[in-house]
């Protein structure tokens, strides 16, 4: 996990489930097939140096983490696993003070399964919550590329438990409602054992919504991310 995602929201209907503080991302239209480098909608937090008040905002981030330390990759750096996120180099400076969310309606896995003509085929399942948007922490980091600021982010995952477990072994951290305050929070974490309480609460509030995760198979044009229209809905559709 994860490699592709859905989100079939807009973003006056982000704003309302985050209650967050406006209109940034207006040209945002729900997809059903985002894939890495792709832009997608971020929930994050942050401290206005002039007034010192917090607004939460709705803005676009690039699905691949690029701090500005590190050098142009060939592999996109979109999924931070939850074991090392607080203390490698690449994200502990994110997790210390730079939190979003990620919404999602639910993500892609496969399983190789036997065809008809007893080959083995990709077999895609659509997972997703009782609800119709899934809270993933991620991180996120900013750089500037010609002139201009480029946001980027990545999912935090996890071991995958329940539902998700019998597609795949990760999963992405989810979050309740309860704790997206703390979360979104811009204060930084300054020592090991602030950023290691964090990770135990990402650990038993991911855990208790991984129990309501379900699973569908789904049609295998959603495979490759080239080919799939990302404005049909079908993509999520079972089969």
């Amino acid at each position: 996990m994860c490699g592709r995602f859905a989100l079939d929201k807009k973003t006056d209907d982000l704003i309302a489930a985050f209650v967050a503080d406006g209109n940034d991302y207006e040209d945002w239209v729900p997809k059903y097939s985002i894939a890495p480098t792709e832009a997608t909608p971020i929930i994050r937090e942050r401290k206005h140096s002039d007034s010192g008040e917090v607004s939460r905002t709705i803005d676009s981030a690039v699905w691949d983490f690029h701090p500005s330390f590190m050098r142009d990759s060939k592999r996109p750096q979109f999924n931070a696993r939850i074991e090392t996120v607080a203390s490698n180099g690449l994200w502990k400076g994110a997790f210390s003070g730079s939190r979003c969310i990620v919404p999602m309606r639910g993500y892609y896995e496969w399983q190789d399964v036997l065809g008809p003509d007893g080959k083995t085929i990709k077999q895609p399942h659509f997972i997703h919550g009782v609800g119709d948007v899934l809270a993933a922490a991620g991180i996120y980091t900013a750089r500037k590329v010609s002139d201009e600021w480029v946001v980027s982010t990545a999912i935090i995952t996890r071991e995958a438990k329940d539902a998700s477990g019998e597609v795949h072994d990760r999963m992405p951290v989810f979050l309740t409602p309860k704790y997206f305050d703390e979360w979104l929070n811009p204060v930084k974490f300054t020592t090991d054992a602030e950023r290691e309480h964090a990770v135990s609460i990402l650990e038993v509030v991911s855990e208790g919504v991984a129990s309501t995760i379900t699973t569908y198979e789904v049609d295998r044009k959603v495979n490759n991310s080239r080919t799939a229209d990302p404005l049909d809905e079908s993509l999520i559709s079972p089969v």
